[in-house]
Order: C-alpha cells, then structure tokens, then sequence
C-alpha cells in the first residue's frame, strides 16, 4: 500500500472539514491534507440542507450552537459577498398555530434576545406586511437576520480557495478504515501518517471518533429530511422563510417555506428515522447497520417520550395529506395542488447520549491526544461553520 504524510489530516470534506482547512492556512499552516470517502465533496448534509443561515434564535444561550450561529452567519454573509455567490437577505418569520404555543413562542424570543439575534415580536397585522400569506395567532417573530445562501456552490467555492492555496491536498474517494498506533491513518488509498488529525466526518463522526476511544457511550440516529415544493406560478406566495413554533424539547424545526436563491419555494423538511446514515431513498443507503437503528430506535420509542412523539407523528408525513396539512397550518391560502414533489433529500445524523438516552442537544468538541473530534454536526451546523472553525484553530491550534 501506498504511504502519504500530512502535517493536519482531515476526515471529511464538508462544510466543517472545509473551513477548518481554511483557517488552518489563514495561521499559516501547510501540507494539510483533507480525505473524503466520495468522489465529490459536500456530498451529504453539507450539500443537502436547505441553505438556511440561521440567526441564533433556538439554542440555550450557554450552548456552542448558540455562541457560534449567529456571527457564523455574518461570516458566511460577508464570504458569499466577497466571492459573489448568491444570497437572499428575506429574513423570517415564526408564527403559532395556537394560543398554546404562545409561550413557547415567547421563550424562543427570550433565547434570542440573550443569544444577540435581532428579532421583533410583531402582531398579524405587522406579520402580514413582512409574509403577507404567513397566518398566526396573536403574535409572531421576526429574525431580521436569517438569509439562504447555495450550499453546493459555498462548499465548489471553498475547494476552489484551498486548492489554489497550494497548501492543501485533496484526497477524494478515499475513507478512513482505522488508526495504527497514534499517528498513522488507515485508508482505503493506503496509510497517511499525521501530526495532527481532525475528525470532522458528519454522519460517520462517530466511527471515526471510536478509532480513538471517544465517543463510546454516543449512538447514531439518523432522521430523514423529505422536502416538496411549490409549483413554479406559485412560488409568489412566500416572499422569504416561515417556520413554526417547534417542540423544543427536540432539535427538529417542523416542516417549513423556504425561499431559495433561486427562487423555488420548498416546503420541508420532515424529520422521519431513517435506517441508515445515507437512507436518501426507500432502500438506497440502507446497510447492515439498519439492524442496530432499529435496535436504538425501539429502546429509545420504550424510554424518551420525546423521541416517541417524533417517531409517531413525523412517519406519516410520507403522506402527502399529512405533509400538506403541516405546512397549511402556517399560512393564509394554500391548495394540495400547489405542492410538487421536490428532489432534495437529507439526513439529519443525530447523536445520542447513550447512557442517558438523550438526544444531544450541542455540537461536541473533544480532544484526545492531537486529535480533535466535532461530534454531532447538525443544524445549524452550516451556519455556524465559519466560527466553530476560528474557535476550533484557536482553542487547539495556537
């Protein structure tokens, strides 16, 4: 087998691995080498999400997720600018279906004023003026801040700049197999020895991280996101981003509208269990691990009630009616013949405490040796990437 060397090895090329690398040669870093077990890079959730920069509004305000979104979407703003990439600054709105979800509402608002997010509780008639097909009850939020952006083109952008950088090797369809003794990685392209390894493999953090003895007590539960979309001639009814009030008890965000910068209007997404960590299709990515999730999600349906209400409820958004009926909640007008199927799918790769049953909340960071582990990278992961990077390079590489 061939043999490589890497000053910085890092395990996955997507939005984290990415920006990372970023920083890294920003500090003058060089022969950093980024391995990726596909062909192209982003090819999973870094590519897959809706595109959303989020604005801080959500995330317990002594949380990593809430320290690093909102100035990781100021960064990700001024990078699309700088490079001309396309981004739509609509903002959004957070409305209620009910009285009941008033003080939920008012909860999220409190969140995001201590998070620093720019937010107004507006009534319907000022709701109407900003979303004017968004309905509420009583009141609604509105995030000044929230922005879409093109993922695939941010993450074909990033590529561009390492690799001009001359710093910075690609290493694609190349997985990691394993660990031999503490500085040489195991790959499907042959063995690369390291000074120091960054595990930023989304979906398969976990594996990776278990090379080194971490993580053991995580398991892996994957949702999938299925979306829809408007039709095209009637796309006019939503000017931005509308959203319901979650259960905030889960980090899942209910279906939603959201206007790309292209200009279509998806409706999505849902947060079903998935059988596999690339379980895009009804089979595709289904693998003998399928036999384990189901073991996990039986135990955890059994324990967590929160986990149940999800694993009740979001499977029968397969069904169109059901879909429709969640999204018809959170606007003035909408027909079932407005929807079209979309082809945007996701995996939302979600980790659990497994000691505790407990979906985890919280990016993780650990550090073992001079390995660095992100661990359950999931919303909003993507907008707070460019941050959680110049913490990640600060904390543990100066």
């Amino acid at each position: 087998m061939s043999r490589a060397k890497a000053e910085i090895l890092i395990v996955g090329g997507g939005i984290i691995g990415l920006t990372i690398a970023r920083e890294l040669i920003q500090k003058g870093y060089e022969h950093i080498v980024i391995i990726d077990k596909e062909k192209d890079l982003g090819k999973h959730a870094s590519g897959r999400n809706s595109g959303v920069l989020h604005a801080g509004i959500y995330y317990a305000p002594d949380s990593l997720k809430a320290r690093s979104c909102l100035n990781g979407n100021f960064l990700m703003r001024t990078y699309c600018k700088e490079k001309g990439l396309p981004i739509l600054e609509t903002g959004k709105v957070i409305v209620t279906r009910s009285e009941e979800e008033i003080s939920t509402l008012e909860e999220l608002y409190r969140r995001a004023i201590a998070n620093g997010a720019k937010v107004d509780m507006v009534s319907p008639q000022e709701l109407n003026e900003i979303e004017p097909n968004a309905k509420t009850v009583q009141k609604a939020i509105y995030s000044h801040h929230t922005a879409v952006v093109d993922p695939k083109k941010v993450v074909m952008s990033l590529e561009k700049v390492l690799a001009a950088s001359g710093k910075v090797q690609f290493l694609l369809s190349c997985g990691f197999l394993g660990l031999k003794g503490s500085s040489t990685a195991i790959t499907s392209a042959g063995e690369i020895e390291f000074k120091r390894f960054i595990n930023a493999a989304g979906a398969h953090c976990d594996r990776v991280a278990r090379a080194f003895d971490l993580g053991l007590n995580l398991r892996m539960i994957p949702f999938k996101g299925i979306y829809k979309k408007l039709v095209k001639d009637k796309a006019h009814l939503v000017r931005g981003n509308i959203y319901p009030v979650p259960d905030i008890r889960n980090p899942f965000l209910g279906i939603h509208f959201t206007r790309s910068v292209h200009g279509e209007v998806y409706l999505g997404p849902t947060a079903i269990p998935a059988l596999g960590r690339e379980n895009y299709g009804i089979l595709q990515g289904i693998d003998a691990e399928a036999f384990s999730i189901l073991f996990r999600d039986a135990v955890l349906f059994c324990t967590n009630p929160k986990f149940r209400d999800v694993a009740l409820t979001e499977p029968k958004k397969y069904l169109t009616p059901f879909f429709f009926n969640s999204a018809s909640k959170l606007v003035k007008k909408l027909d079932p013949r407005d929807i079209e199927p979309a082809d945007k799918v996701g995996i939302r790769a979600q980790l659990v405490d497994w000691d505790k049953k407990e979906l985890v909340l919280d990016f993780l960071v650990q550090k073992e040796g001079e390995s660095i582990h992100i661990l359950n990278p999931v919303s909003p992961a993507f907008t707070s990437s460019m941050d959680l990077a110049r913490t990640i390079v600060q904390e543990y590489f100066e």
